[in-house]
């Protein structure tokens, strides 16, 4: 099965059998809109400048979320920072669809539910454990020392900037985490959509963290 780095991000972010994720809101939201534009830029459709995303291929990919979000930074008046798209991204029902477009494919499964009785919830158990299988065996290989390949480098650099690496790989040498999301070892293309994406996840979740505090 293909996953795309966003769904990649969310399966590592969920525990398997309580379906609820394993770090805030916050950092898994902008995590997730970090991944889509790190995924934009590694399949040649967005150039992340280092300040700016600027669309270079309008190319559809077949993948409605990709692609939505490609129209939707092409469409835009002016270029604007990776971190103002990861704001924008994660503010608009993104882990929802996602959540369910993995449900749709029996990767998960869907359970309503109430909190006290009264709030409604939805958890998200794991049905197929196999994806995601898949993808820790990826991630655990280039953690012990394996060549990454741009997709890899990419997830770890995006786990890395929401602090979920933390949560979904305890065990991993912190020192060659940070290997890989510094780009160490990458193309020089791949370095700068790295540190782009990087630098917009962490911020992106900063920000919303602080006023999120701020409102509260």
């Amino acid at each position: 099965m293909t996953l795309t780095i966003a769904e990649e991000v969310l399966l590592l972010g969920y525990r398997e059998d309580t379906g609820k994720p394993i770090i805030g809101s916050v950092e898994l939201d902008c995590a997730l809109a970090g991944a889509l534009l790190a995924e934009l830029a590694v399949r040649g459709r967005v150039d992340l400048d280092g300040a700016k995303v600027v669309p270079v291929d309008r190319t559809p990919m077949g993948d409605e979320e990709l692609d939505t979000t490609l129209t939707r930074i092409a469409e835009e008046p002016r270029p604007r920072k990776a971190e103002w798209w990861v704001g924008k991204l994660r503010a608009g029902k993104l882990r929802k669809r996602l959540l369910t477009r993995l449900a749709a494919r029996g990767v998960l499964s869907e359970q309503e539910g109430k909190i006290l009785g009264i709030f409604p919830t939805t958890r998200y158990p794991e049905l197929d454990p196999s994806p995601e299988q898949g993808v820790r065996e990826r991630v655990r290989n280039v953690l012990a020392g394996a060549e990454p390949d741009e997709h890899t480098a990419v997830l770890i650099a995006v786990l890395h900037a929401a602090k979920l690496d933390r949560k979904a790989f305890p065990d991993a040498p912190k020192s060659r985490i940070k290997e890989i999301a510094e780009g160490h070892r990458t193309a020089e293309a791949v370095r700068k959509t790295i540190a782009s994406v990087h630098a917009a996840v962490a911020t992106a979740a900063a920000a919303a963290a602080i006023a999120g505090a701020a409102g509260g």
